[in-house]
């Protein structure tokens, strides 16, 4: 089956076929550009307005209805770009080939790459409601917001003059039939150490030692379930081998994403020649245990080896103070919250290294819903890398945001819901960032709600999106969309 014809039969057809245009056109982070001139065009032979601000997203106007002129301005949210991850063996290009998706059991899948679900519903779901003539609404503002997923650059930049309406509809969730009123904010430590190559040891062979098979998944949303990180598992086996041999590291590369668990690390080294013949038991050992460790979250997880070239090694001082450091540093759940049960408040992934004997460079990503528990891990993996001179510094800081029960448009959105379905939508609070902390901060009397289909594998390779609830959610935001238009919401103060 074609990248085209796995859209023919899906409902509603206006959101596929839109959707199916984002899977033809590469949209990777700070890489929008050819989609949103796309759209921009596609814009304009509909007559609508349609505008791009010195930050990059592009804002398309829609006049109301007939009669819902005085109705309360909405704003329509998504963003642009995607997470571009792929299996080791796979050879895509996030930058010129197109998104490959499958149909099965009523799941829409990319079996090799991200599917870009995350977040391209939400922008297809906003480009149906343009187009569409025969809906129900007040003044619409559609807001495509770009480099989401690298740091939230769309958002950041936005004006806070730039918009008009005062309600917002977020589409960016990924639990159908869950109401979203508040996230997480966060902050990035990234750490640089220059180093000095040295030569190889006489008497040592080159290895490569790779860490495969971890399902990996979104930093935030899947950071609770105990996932591996590939990385952190790689200095683990490193540490051990160092216990043993001499060893002298060359490189450590993993992780392509901030905002994505780790799933392959690979590291290539020097060790005695007599060694190879040992370390395949010693593998062997490392991999049973950490199949063991991760028994129903992530036992496929292999750790190999094989015979490489290597010219030149870490200098020993820069190996210690890397391996001892990335050994040491947090990653993963760190704190519950206790005033949202069942929400993590607090975590970190390591999701990048890159160490080369001339320099090396790593990132982690701080998530919390208390900024200043945030603020304060980050600082810790300041200090732990501090003791070894090595440099680290927060960058990036986006802020949280604060949940709302008493929102007027939420209440709107939780009876719209009763009357379409039949029964409740729940409210949750996301461990993971939404650009409506960041919007909030510019329009401080905007009240926003977010939803959307049911994604799973978000940020990973095999993401999916279940076709039903994407109809659902089409049929969500019309009824939401006249309601605001129709009904007798209050127009929040500050606006």
């Amino acid at each position: 089956m074609t990248t085209s014809s796995v859209f023919n039969d899906l409902q509603p057809a206006a959101v596929w076929t839109h959707f199916a245009t984002l899977c033809a056109i590469p949209r990777p982070s700070k890489g929008e550009a050819g989609l949103r001139e796309h759209l921009r065009r596609w814009a304009a032979e509909r007559g609508l307005d349609a505008s791009v601000d010195a930050a990059g997203n592009m804002i398309v106007r829609k006049a109301a209805s007939a009669g819902c002129d005085a109705s309360p301005g909405v704003v329509l949210q998504s963003h642009l770009d995607m997470v571009c991850q792929k299996n080791g063996d796979t050879a895509h290009d996030f930058t010129r080939d197109p998104i490959v998706p499958v149909l099965r059991d009523g799941w829409l899948i990319a079996e090799e790459t991200t599917l870009g679900a995350d977040n391209g519903i939400g922008v297809a779901l906003m480009l149906a409601v343009l187009e569409d003539d025969s809906l129900v609404h007040g003044p619409l503002e559609a807001l495509f917001t770009v480099d989401e997923e690298c740091g939230m650059g769309g958002a950041r930049g936005l004006a806070p003059e730039l918009l008009q309406g005062q309600l917002l509809l977020n589409l960016d969730t990924e639990e159908w039939g869950q109401f979203y009123l508040g996230c997480a904010g966060g902050v990035d430590v990234n750490v640089a150490r220059a180093g000095v190559p040295n030569v190889v040891p006489a008497g040592h062979a080159g290895l490569r030692i790779d860490v495969r098979g971890l399902r990996g998944g979104h930093s935030g949303v899947n950071i609770h379930e105990g996932r591996g990180s590939a990385i952190k598992l790689l200095v683990r086996v490193l540490r051990e081998i160092e216990r043993r041999w001499p060893l002298r590291l060359a490189t450590l590369c993993g992780g392509t994403a901030r905002n994505a668990l780790p799933r392959e690390a690979h590291a290539t080294l020097a060790v005695p020649g007599e060694v190879f013949q040992e370390l395949e038991g010693l593998l062997a050992e490392l991999q049973a245990t950490f199949r063991s460790e991760l028994a129903g979250v992530d036992a496929n997880v292999s750790v190999s080896f094989s015979s490489s070239t290597v010219e030149r090694v870490m200098a020993p001082a820069d190996q210690a103070a890397w391996l001892a450091s990335l050994h040491a540093a947090p990653q993963g759940l760190q704190r519950m919250s206790v005033t949202v049960p069942g929400v993590v408040e607090t975590s970190v992934n390591l999701g990048v290294v890159d160490l080369q004997p001339p320099a090396g460079a790593a990132n982690f990503m701080v998530r919390s819903l208390v900024d200043s528990a945030g603020d304060d891990l980050a600082q810790q993996i300041v200090s732990l890398f501090g003791l070894s001179c090595t440099a680290a510094e927060p960058s990036g800081h986006y802020p949280g945001w604060a949940p709302n029960p008493a929102s007027s448009l939420l209440a709107l959105c939780r009876d719209v819901f009763r009357q379409e379905f039949g029964g409740e939508a729940t409210t949750q609070v996301i461990h993971a960032g939404l650009e409506c902390g960041l919007i909030g901060g510019k329009y401080p009397g905007m009240d926003m709600v977010s939803f959307g289909p049911t994604i799973r594998g978000a940020h990973a390779p095999g993401e999916a999106v279940e076709v039903a609830s994407v109809g659902d959610c089409w049929r969500l935001l019309r009824a939401v969309l006249a309601a605001c238009a129709t009904g007798s919401l209050p127009v929040p103060d500050g606006r």
